[in-house]
């Protein structure tokens, strides 16, 4: 099962289905919070639908396409954290991550990124890691830019939020530029 710590009081955890209750109360304490740049939000309405995202994860994991973590704080869960698929023809994957309104400002979310930038590098071998937040998302985009991502420009009308499009901020991290040099925060 995959663990990683973060720092004494924080770690990451592959989610299980135990994991589903406390992540749906996350979710749901969250709600208006989350909807803002999550479009999965409204479709969260029990927790039976957490499960069934959770059974998925699982599913994603045995199959060696991707990995949900949860981002533990305390004791508590304080968000999630995961790569969406993993392309292993061209060694590259993205993340994505959100965290529940209570956990913000603590630097988790940086810390969590960081730790799944250099999962994925160093334990996985892959090359390129992208993450893509909307352009006005300015806390999700303060994540890669903290850790030294490369712009690489935006992505126009590229995802429907409820009754507009957004656009997207595309940053990548290259194997070659994530060394112990660059690795900012």
């Amino acid at each position: 099962m995959f663990t990683c710590p973060l720092d004494e009081h924080s770690y990451l955890k592959l989610l299980d289905i135990q994991d589903s209750e406390a992540l749906y109360e996350l979710t749901d304490q969250s709600r208006d919070h989350l909807r803002t740049w999550l479009p999965w939000v409204d479709h969260t309405r029990s927790e039976e639908d957490t499960n069934v995202f959770i059974r998925s994860s699982l599913k994603k994991f045995a199959d060696n396409n991707g990995l949900d973590a949860g981002i533990w704080h305390k004791g508590r869960i304080a968000g999630v954290i995961g790569f969406h698929f993993i392309n292993w023809l061209n060694r590259s994957t993205s993340i994505g991550y959100w965290l529940g309104k209570d956990f913000q400002g603590l630097g988790l979310m940086t810390k969590a990124t960081k730790a799944m930038v250099d999962y994925a590098i160093n334990n996985l071998n892959l090359n390129r890691v992208e993450i893509r937040a909307a352009v006005e998302n300015h806390k999700s985009r303060a994540i890669p830019e903290r850790l030294g991502f490369q712009n690489e420009g935006t992505l126009r009308q590229c995802e429907w939020l409820y009754d507009h499009y957004v656009d997207h901020v595309v940053y990548s991290m290259l194997k070659e530029d994530w060394s112990p040099i660059n690795q900012h925060s």
